[in-house]
C-alpha cells in the first residue's frame, strides 16, 4: 500500500508540473482522483499495456469527464502505456496529449474522444453490452464527474443500463462538490445520489476516493455485486485539489495553472517518490 502511496504522490507532482509548463488544463479535479487512478491501474484492473483497441480479453477503462487528462495521463504513463518522458508534451501543438483525450491521436490507453461531457455513460454501457455479446467476462470502469451529470444524457443512459441489466459495469461519480462555475449545489443541486440512482434501479455503492485503503476496500466491494442484474455505481467523495493545501476545496482551480511561486508551494507538498519526467 506504501507503493501505492508514493505512486499517487508522484502522479500529484506530474499534474501540478504539466499543468503549470504550458499555463494551461484541470489540476483541480485531476489532484482529487488521483487515488482513484493509482489503485485502478496499479491494483485492480485486468489490462494489456500492449494495448488493443477493441479491449477483447481484458478490463477496459472511460474517462468521461476528460477535462482531468493530467491525471489520465501521468497514470497512463507510470503504468506503462507509454514513455514517461512524453509528459512533457502536455497540450502542446502536435502532442499526442491533448487537453482533452482524443482517439486520433493513437495515444495507448484512451479508447474514447472525451471533450463533451455527459457521453461517457453512454459509451461505457455500450462497452459493457459488446462484451457480453462477444462472451468476455472481463469488467468495463467509467469514471464520470458530479457537475457532469447536469447533462440530461447521462440519466438515459443510467435508465437504459438498468433495463438491459448491464451487470459487468462499474461506474463511479467523482463527489467533489465542485464544478466550473461554483459548488455542485449552487449551480444545479444533484441531492442525493444514492436515492436518485436506487430509484433508476442499479447497486449504489459509496466510498472515501482520497483514501487508498478506502478506494481498494471499494473496488472490490463493487466488484462482488458483478453478474447479479444491476449496474453498480460507486460515489466517491473526493476534495478538489487533494494533496495541495491551497488547491483544496474549491471551484477556483478547476481549471487554472498555478503560478511559478504557487508551483513550488505545491511541489514542497509533494515529495519526488519515482523521479520526474
Amino acid at each position: 500500500m506504501n507503493n501505492l502511496k508514493d505512486i499517487a504522490t508522484q502522479i500529484r507532482r506530474d499534474i501540478v508540473r504539466m499543468v503549470h509548463a504550458v499555463q494551461s488544463g484541470h489540476p483541480g479535479g485531476s489532484l482529487g482522483c488521483t487515488e482513484y487512478f493509482t489503485a485502478l491501474y496499479f491494483e485492480i484492473m485486468k489490462r494489456n499495456p500492449g494495448f488493443n483497441m477493441d479491449g477483447k480479453g481484458e478490463d477496459v477503462f472511460f474517462l468521461s469527464n476528460g477535462h482531468i487528462s493530467p491525471v489520465f495521463y501521468s497514470t497512463l504513463a507510470r503504468s506503462g502505456y507509454f514513455p514517461i518522458s512524453e509528459l512533457s508534451t502536455f497540450r502542446k501543438i502536435n502532442s499526442r496529449l491533448q487537453g482533452h483525450p482524443t482517439t486520433h491521436e493513437h495515444l495507448p490507453g484512451v479508447r474514447v474522444a472525451s471533450g463533451s461531457l455527459g457521453q461517457g455513460m453512454s459509451v461505457a454501457i455500450g462497452a459493457a453490452l459488446a462484451k457480453k455479446l462477444n462472451n468476455d467476462p472481463n469488467i468495463v470502469y467509467s469514471l464520470h464527474g458530479d457537475g457532469e451529470l447536469d447533462e440530461g444524457q447521462n440519466w438515459e443512459a443510467i435508465m437504459f443500463a438498468a433495463h438491459k441489466n448491464v451487470d459487468n459495469l462499474i461506474a463511479t461519480i467523482d463527489r467533489n462538490g465542485q464544478q466550473i462555475d461554483g459548488t455542485t449545489k449552487s449551480v444545479m443541486s444533484l441531492s442525493s445520489l444514492k436515492a436518485k440512482f436506487e430509484a433508476f434501479n442499479w447497486q449504489v455503492l459509496e466510498m472515501n476516493g482520497n483514501d487508498m485503503d478506502a478506494v481498494i476496500a471499494g473496488f472490490n466491494n463493487a466488484k462482488s455485486y458483478l453478474g447479479k442484474g444491476k449496474p453498480i455505481v460507486i460515489i466517491m467523495e473526493t476534495v478538489m485539489g487533494k494533496g495541495v493545501d491551497f488547491m483544496e476545496g474549491t471551484h477556483e482551480w478547476h481549471g487554472i495553472a498555478p503560478n511559478d511561486e504557487q508551483l513550488q508551494k505545491a511541489l514542497a507538498q509533494l515529495p519526488e517518490t519515482l523521479g520526474d519526467y
